[in-house]
């Protein structure tokens, strides 16, 4: 999907142009309903609202007759189709303006509908990954950085896993054919991590000029 405000992005969900060695694999976007229930407890809050609904009912039947008392349940519910519709809304904006990208040496994540930012997260610093996926075939993918790197937990929100705060856990939230993409994951992970990483050792610390290391 094309959205004029991020003509700027040299590549879609990316903040420059990919290096000759490295190429998507995948691309995608949370599913707008499904992330208000996730992130945003869409069923619970709406469920708040009947219960509040079916009280009013009950408390009003016991002095007025029974369609009168509905009557006087049907505010709680309008107000809870209205609450329910504004989280909609607001799981469609921040759906609508993100990407979720696998290259073959990163996991990449635009977020972000009024202060845009971008998540590198290099498959060398994700020490696990979880995939929960659904009967529908949507499902969450989260990632366990190790080493030194800290996200912000109310930056990056709601694409993390839910209340791992001190070490925040990045994720693809609410994405379609999610065992499909955690096995993406899972393939590019693997082919990064196992390939070694060349160093160039400065000559004041070997013997050669040009010594490499492979890590």
């Amino acid at each position: 999907m094309d959205n004029d405000d991020f003509k700027f992005e040299p590549v879609r969900g990316l903040p420059e142009a990919l290096p000759a060695d490295e190429h998507i694999l995948w691309q995608g976007q949370p599913n707008a309903l499904r992330l208000a229930k996730d992130a945003w407890k869409l069923n619970w809050v709406l469920g708040y609202f009947a219960v509040l609904a079916v009280g009013r009912v009950i408390i009003s039947s016991a002095d007025v007759s029974l369609t009168v008392a509905m009557a006087h349940g049907l505010p709680f519910l309008l107000a809870g189709v209205i609450v329910g519709l504004m989280l909609l809304g607001l799981a469609t904006v921040q759906a609508r303006s993100t990407v979720y990208t696998l290259t073959n040496k990163r996991a990449c994540m635009r977020i972000g509908a009024a202060l845009t930012m971008t998540l590198n997260l290099p498959y060398v610093c994700i020490g696990n990954a979880q995939a929960l996926v659904r009967k529908s075939g949507l499902g969450t993918i989260t990632f366990e950085m190790i080493g030194d790197a800290r996200i912000s937990y109310l930056m990056t929100w709601p694409h993390v896993r839910p209340w791992h705060i001190t070490r925040t856990q990045p994720a693809f939230r609410a994405i379609a054919d999610a065992a499909r993409v955690a096995a993406i994951f899972a393939d590019a992970a693997e082919t990064r991590v196992s390939q070694p990483q060349i160093t160039r050792i400065s000559p004041a610390n070997a013997p050669a000029a040009d010594a490499i290391a492979a890590e």
